[in-house]
């Protein structure tokens, strides 16, 4: 059954349609310009998460707070959720990526809240990735809840952002709509000289990146084609692995980092 069909489903011989929340914190407004898209598109509520002392200096200063609060065992206050959860079915969490997962005032929120037995769709901003890791975190604190496919984008291609909500949605089955279905990707092999340089193009200079292709898998893409790069850390030990769009007439950018 598609989840567009379990949205509609049939409870106790009436249609009975899910009822969705669209809950989120967000910083400085990127995460909250994903979560309008989100609530628009599926026409659900939306709340906002509030930090009542809010990281509001730049980004120095939010890493350091971050990291006191870490090595003392704080979490941040935030203003309780009006929202009655018991009320919604399913529930599409929002944040930042913030130390390789959410935002501390979303882990507040985690303990404050119980959303075994729901349906949690998470969608995530980043500066190089972290929705896999986010979401493997919510599935060990609430093991009873399905924790469905995310979304997540680089705040540097926010500007993407609303082309690709409109297909997550729909490619889940969460609304209606036509969208060009993405081929499987290639067998992985050994990286090419060109392919090389598509992998170091799209990289950069990005600070948090310092690795070497060696390994790809491809496929064709609407007006281009996606690549999945193993590569190995220059640093240390180790390898990641880095999803890279190249769009036709544009330059390559790597769209998210799994490490």
């Amino acid at each position: 059954m598609t989840l567009a069909a379990i949205l509609l489903a049939v409870s106790c011989g009436q249609n009975k349609p899910q009822k969705a929340l669209v809950l989120y914190y967000s910083q400085n407004g990127t995460t909250k310009a994903v979560a309008e898209a989100f609530a628009q598109a599926l026409n659900a509520d939306m709340e906002e998460v509030v930090a009542v002392n809010p990281y509001d200096g730049d980004f120095g200063a939010t890493i350091a707070r971050c990291q006191e609060e870490m090595a003392q065992g704080i979490l941040p206050e935030i203003e309780p959720v009006k929202a009655d959860l018991s009320a919604y079915d399913v529930i599409f969490l929002g944040y930042p990526i913030w130390f390789g997962t959410y935002a501390p005032p979303v882990k507040t929120l985690l303990e404050n809240i119980d959303l075994n037995g729901k349906k949690v769709v998470p969608f995530c901003t980043f500066g190089s990735g972290g929705l896999d890791s986010s979401t493997r975190d919510l599935a060990a604190k609430f093991p009873e809840a399905e924790i469905l496919p995310g979304y997540g984008v680089r705040t540097a291609r926010i500007e993407a952002m609303p082309t690709e909500v409109d297909r997550f949605l729909k490619e889940n089955g969460y609304i209606a709509g036509e969208y060009a279905k993405p081929a499987p990707f290639g067998e992985a092999h050994a990286v090419s000289e060109e392919e090389s340089a598509i992998f170091d193009a799209a990289v950069g200079d990005y600070p948090m990146i310092h690795a070497k292709a060696a390994e790809v898998a491809a496929r064709n893409v609407e007006g281009g084609m996606e690549y999945i790069f193993t590569a190995n850390n220059v640093d240390n030990p180790g390898s990641i692995k880095v999803y890279v769009l190249a769009l036709d007439g544009q330059a390559p950018v790597f769209t998210q980092v799994l490490r």
